[in-house]
């Protein structure tokens, strides 16, 4: 999605100084020359542009306006905040550590290890992170995290540093459980589904630990309770999409939930997907989702996005971890609230997991690390720009790489997502589809965003791009009219776009009901973080710049 990086780039290039009386524009200056005194950043406090604080001993420079929020630490949202230099000239970050790995476990510990970064001047230390909260700094190249609880999960990371106070990427994430003891039973294996029209079928891997059995809770009710590794719920309405979370338990508790989402049969298009609009939770003011879903109906988002944190490491913005911040918190209230989440790799701007990954089989690793994380509905690669779209060594790494996530996950849907003319796809989306083909790659979807192409009626336009991809669907696989609608989907930008093209609500509701009318199978925008207005607000990261109702985009995707 490009308007994300372009407010970045255009934040990156504000500097606002903060005034007595409040915000007054002063001329640009070096981040690394600010020289005020910072003060403790801290949660729930509204920073402006250019505000300074400190964390970890280290200043940063605020790039956007916002509300913090816990799981916002600066080191964290890089979209956000910008490490000062500290008076000094080294800005250049250490590498990502590599190859972070568990040597070995008790029922109170868990004893880590990684390889060692480097640095231009040198590296002081390592931040360890457990499930993205700061556990402790280390010298060395490992650390014994104790006082753990027996039979439990735990997922860390580790960051570098130098003595400027840059931080390097996020390594690899590692889980590792703990042995023994009379606590809670581990985390259940991967769950598979079955369906009728009335009942989904669940099994899942048998749990660590002492088990008494298993529950099944759908949100926050609980749907059934076993003692073996499979339960069915039935009484279900046809074609109803439901995500449900199993747990075992025993005296001392329950273990971390392991999640599914099915759909029964009977669907007239059983392909269809939930409207899902995207929610970025590094930029833009993000709302709370449950806050959206209560005001809208709206029972499925699209989470933003997947980058590389060095290497073919996956993390939130390249930067946050993949559990235990503020976009896991996220992702747990939608799930609570009967929800379930798209997950989106890529984007258009960013260092993504396609140019870093090596192989097809290393990008399917680091995509399977996210879907074991987070357990989407959906994984969705925004396929763009020059470094992925019109590069077709990467284009086919990818393509091979989702072989075999489908392969791995045939519950979880794969959509690719890219860039339109007018008339439909250009030569690079072409390619991409009859390459799709050539490769036999198993693609649920092919989703056009058909904005930003200098549209005087992004109606008619819309309507004309997606046209224009059903015949180059028909063109690639043979399909008939109806069998290629059932594999499209649209993603549009509410409100004014980056090329200044106006999507009203009417207009959006015209291009859905199209979009209904037609069977496509997936829907949505960008994004909820722009779904509140401000008429004459032009471009920007938190409202659309046009007059509607808060949520009012996200409403009528909900009607998908």
């Amino acid at each position: 999605m490009r308007l994300r990086s372009r407010l970045t780039a255009l934040a990156a290039g504000l500097v606002l100084a903060l005034t007595g009386a409040g915000l007054t524009t002063g001329a640009p200056a070096a981040y690394g020359s600010v020289q005020q005194m910072a003060a403790a950043w801290a949660p729930w406090t509204a920073y402006a542009t250019g505000a300074v604080v400190t964390y970890n001993g280290v200043d940063y420079v605020c790039l956007q306006g916002h509300t913090s929020q816990p799981g916002w630490e600066p080191p964290n949202v890089p979209a956000l905040w910008k490490p000062g230099t500290g008076g000094g000239t080294d800005t250049m970050a250490p590498s990502v550590p590599g190859n972070l790995r568990s040597t070995g476990v008790t029922a109170s510990s868990v004893a880590l290890a990684w390889n060692a970064s480097t640095d231009n001047v040198g590296v002081t230390g390592y931040n360890v992170y457990r499930g993205g909260t700061l556990v402790t700094t280390v010298t060395g190249t490992g650390y014994n995290d104790t006082g753990r609880a027996a039979n439990t999960a735990y997922t860390y990371t580790v960051r570098a540093r130098d003595a400027a106070g840059n931080l390097s990427g996020v390594s690899n994430s590692v889980t590792a459980t703990t042995s023994g003891g009379t606590g809670a039973p581990g985390q259940p294996g991967t769950v598979t589904t079955s369906v009728t029209n009335s009942s989904i079928a669940l099994s899942w891997g048998a749990s660590s630990g002492t088990v008494t059995g298993y529950r099944v809770y759908e949100g926050s009710a609980q749907r059934a309770q076993v003692t073996g590794t499979s339960a069915t719920i039935s009484g279900l309405g046809a074609c109803t999409t439901h995500t449900y979370t199993v747990r075992a338990y025993n005296s001392a508790g329950e273990s971390a939930g392991r999640d599914a989402t099915a759909t029964t049969s009977g669907c007239s298009n059983p392909g269809k997907m939930a409207g899902a609009p995207y929610l970025y939770m590094g930029w833009g003011n993000p709302p709370n989702p449950g806050t959206v879903m209560d005001a809208t109906g709206v029972r499925s988002f699209t989470m933003a996005f997947i980058l590389s944190s060095g290497g073919c490491n996956p993390a939130w913005d390249g930067n946050r971890p993949l559990t235990g911040g503020a976009d896991q918190q996220a992702i747990n209230t939608i799930k609570s609230k009967g929800g379930n989440v798209q997950i989106s790799f890529g984007g258009w701007q960013g260092n993504k997991l396609g140019p870093n990954c090596s192989t097809p089989q290393a990008f399917a690793g680091a995509v399977q690390q996210v879907i074991n994380a987070v357990g989407p509905a959906v994984v969705d690669f925004d396929i763009e720009n020059t470094d992925e779209f019109e590069n077709y060594t990467v284009q086919d790494r990818i393509l091979n790489g989702l072989k075999i996530v489908k392969q791995n996950n045939p519950n979880v849907k794969v959509v690719v997502t890219f860039g339109t003319t007018t008339s439909g796809p250009n030569s690079h989306g072409i390619r991409l589809i009859n390459q799709s083909r050539a490769l036999g790659v198993p693609i649920d979807n092919y989703t056009i965003m058909p904005f930003d192409f200098g549209s005087s009626n992004i109606y008619q336009d819309t309507v004309n791009a997606s046209e224009g991809l059903k015949n180059a669907l028909k063109s690639a696989f043979g399909w008939t009219d109806a069998q290629a609608y059932a594999r499209m989907g649209i993603s549009g930008m509410n409100g004014l776009s980056d090329q200044q093209e106006m999507t009203s609500p009417g207009t959006w509701t015209q291009i859905r009901d199209w979009a209904r009318s037609k069977g496509l199978t997936r829907f949505a925008y960008w994004a909820v973080n722009r779904d509140r207005p401000c008429p004459g607000g032009g471009v920007v990261a938190n409202c659309s710049g046009i007059a509607q109702a808060d949520w009012e985009f996200t409403r009528i995707t909900a009607g998908f």
